[in-house]
């Protein structure tokens, strides 16, 4: 399946409107608004890379203020909160096209909050799953409702980089579960330290709730739901009037098309333009995850240890995946106001494939020597460069940008349901395949991504440079057949 649009007319540069004037006050509204949202995109990061430091702490035994985790039970815990999350995304989808991606997002914090202070007070290891999956709800539906959230509160020429915020607040919220792993490593020995590690996340939840309750609901929503004047005030506030009316003519048009038909559902797959994107949207979501990204970023440390680390310095150089990964997206943001979508997306998995095979060679070819450490700690940064700069950056951004707004959030919580899926499965078989097969299992995923660059080249359609609207309108002319 292809789906490949035409190359795009040259857009204005990030930050300007449409005649090439810059809007710093427009901007400046935006920037506030996306800060906001994207805590949601913080709390993902953070609640999915605390485990790596939290694991081994809570493998230890239960006297010693652990929970006894086994390498299984290490991937249930592990892979739990994934599995919430996966089904998180469909029901953050469904409630965000139903009621609005502003009250959702609200809902979302409050899930986080509950699930942090369940999580860090968990007495056992089945309570602890049961508060991670529901954690994971509002982890998948943050990542299903905050980027669509972004990108239709944003003009066609910043939406690259304001929709991309919020893949760099997730990998600042992995550095920040690093860095405090490895703090509160260092200040206590105690096994209860993971407690510490996992309920902190709720101070950002509260920060969430409360700044939600003072941005605007979706302009675009709005219009879908014929509140065409809300709409138009809502984006009055952070639109330049020179490219207000344009804008506003384009989503009367699309609110007046869709008026009428009936709410957006599983029906609406039976229209071939429409089921190829999302099944493209699935694709990509699933192949994005078949990376192994995540067997980096959750067990980094368990990785580590295997090449003869001890627990504190793997904690500490575990710090550095999450600076690169914070360096690489911000870089990312910079070259998708020059670069086009689908070459970043190409040379970020050729790298990413290439990294893998490095790391693969690494654990079968070297002796267990100082050397071999800080080359699969090098390898598993330039995996980590490749990945967050070009493949995770166009990949949450694509997702936002494809789909029709009628069905944009059951269509984004479809795909982002296929992400969750594979990154469960990943998740919960990394630590029994690591234990079994050693590093040879990045072998394994070197050779998924080497078919997924074929896949790319053929499939991913160049978004940048067009509204919302206008590519839903190139999407239904071109795949209708």
């Amino acid at each position: 399946m292809a789906v490949r649009a035409d190359k795009p007319k040259a857009s204005a540069p990030a930050g300007a409107d449409g005649a090439g004037r810059t809007s710093p006050t427009v901007s400046r509204r935006l920037r506030v608004m996306t800060v906001i949202a994207t805590l949601g995109g913080l709390l993902f990061g953070y609640d999915t890379g605390v485990i790596s430091g939290a694991l081994p702490f809570m493998s230890r035994a239960a006297e010693e203020g652990g929970l006894g985790l086994t390498p299984v039970t290490e991937g249930v815990v592990a892979s739990s909160l994934v599995l919430g999350a996966a089904f998180g995304a469909v029901l953050g989808g469904r409630l965000a096209d139903r009621y609005g991606r502003k009250r959702t997002i609200l809902g979302l914090a409050a899930l986080f909050l509950i699930g942090a202070l369940g999580a860090g007070l968990a007495p056992d290891v089945t309570v602890m799953v049961l508060f991670r999956v529901l954690l994971g709800l509002a982890v998948g539906g943050a990542s299903a409702t905050v980027p669509v959230f972004i990108a239709e509160l944003a003009p066609a020429e910043m939406r690259g980089r304001l929709v991309t915020q919020n893949e760099l607040m997730i990998v600042v919220g992995q550095l920040l579960a690093y860095s405090s792993n490895a703090a509160i490593a260092h200040t206590s020995e105690s096994g209860g330290a993971w407690r510490w590690m996992l309920a902190l996340s709720a101070i950002p939840a509260v920060l969430l709730w409360c700044g939600m309750l003072f941005v605007p609901e979706s302009p675009r929503w709005l219009a879908s739901r014929g509140r065409l004047d809300e709409a138009a005030g809502i984006l009055a506030r952070v639109r330049d009037s020179h490219a207000l009316e344009a804008e506003l003519a384009e989503i009367r048009g699309r609110a007046a098309a869709d008026a009428g038909k009936a709410g957006a559902g599983w029906r609406d797959l039976r229209t071939p333009w429409i089921r190829r994107l999302v099944v493209f949207g699935f694709a990509l979501a699933v192949l994005t995850q078949l990376t192994g990204v995540n067997s980096i970023m959750y067990f980094a440390p368990t990785i580590l240890l295997d090449t003869g680390l001890g627990t504190q310095a793997a904690l500490t150089a575990t710090i550095a995946n999450g600076v690169v990964a914070v360096l690489a997206v911000a870089t990312g943001m910079w070259l998708l106001g020059r670069v086009g979508r689908r070459p970043m997306l190409l040379v970020g998995q050729v790298g990413v494939t290439v990294s893998l095979v490095l790391i693969a060679v690494c654990f079968l070819a070297l002796p267990d020597t100082p050397v071999r450490t800080y080359l699969v700690l090098a390898f598993m940064l330039t995996f980590l460069l490749f990945m967050q700069g070009c493949v995770a950056t166009v990949f949450w951004l694509m997702l936002s940008e494809i789909f029709p707004l009628r069905l944009r959030g059951i269509a984004m919580g479809t795909a982002v349901f296929g992400t969750w899926m594979a990154n469960f499965t990943v998740t919960l078989l990394f630590p029994p395949l690591m234990a079994a097969m050693g590093g040879a299992v990045f072998l394994i995923f070197g050779v998924i991504n080497l078919g997924t660059c074929v896949f790319y080249r053929r499939a991913v359609p160049e978004t940048r440079g067009r509204s919302m609207e206008a590519l839903e309108a190139h999407f239904r002319r071109e795949l209708a057949a």
